[in-house]
């Protein structure tokens, strides 16, 4: 973690919203992290890039290529890349499953590192290693520009580096005080609410 990246920028451009938040894994939370607000702003997407390419370089040598989950790893992945000066890619779901996008490919033995915009339960990106491990690359690291699942690598053994740690209260809907005071409940993010 980076002492170079705050949680008040984020809160500056309306990237850490408060309120009453429905998560794509089903918990309830007063906070919610929107990344693509920051990223927007090309300026500030380098230089989360810059800073996350950093953090990747100290953490595996020979990085060959960076591979994010779409949607919201795409801008932060891409900048990541443009930093390292490697290639980028990255994966989508089709079909309910976790595939490379159309036209992409990479080689057995390439050294990749994965790369998303916030890990709170780490589901997607576990979906992208099965993806890399299943076509041969080596997942050399993991990077994220927030880290709120409240774990220091939540990837291990692989190294995973976060500009941020974030460390916010969530709730089943049962113990959520916030559905107990009767404040209306938002879901944001594109991803389908997780079913257990």
């Amino acid at each position: 973690m980076t002492g170079a990246f705050s949680l008040d920028e984020l809160t500056a451009c309306a990237s850490h919203q408060r309120g009453h938040f429905l998560l794509s894994s089903g918990l309830h939370s007063g906070d919610y992290l929107q990344c693509a607000l920051y990223l927007a702003e090309p300026r500030r997407a380098a230089r989360a890039g810059g800073l996350l390419a950093g953090e990747l370089a100290d953490a595996a040598t020979g990085i060959d290529l960076v591979v994010s989950p779409a949607m919201g790893g795409i801008i932060i992945g891409h900048e990541t890349a443009r930093a390292l000066g490697v290639p980028f890619l990255f994966t989508e779901r089709a079909d309910g499953a976790m595939v490379l996008r159309r036209g992409f490919a990479v080689a057995p033995g390439q050294r990749v590192a994965i790369v998303e915009d916030v890990v709170t339960t780490g589901r997607s990106t576990r979906e992208v290693i099965e993806v890399l491990d299943a076509a041969g690359a080596e997942v050399v690291a993991l990077g994220s520009m927030v880290n709120r699942s409240g774990v220091d690598n939540p990837f291990a053994p692989h190294p995973f580096r976060a500009l941020l740690e974030a460390s916010f209260p969530t709730w089943s809907a049962e113990a959520c005080p916030l559905c107990r005071d009767g404040v209306p409940v938002a879901k944001p993010g594109s991803r389908p609410i997780a079913r257990p």
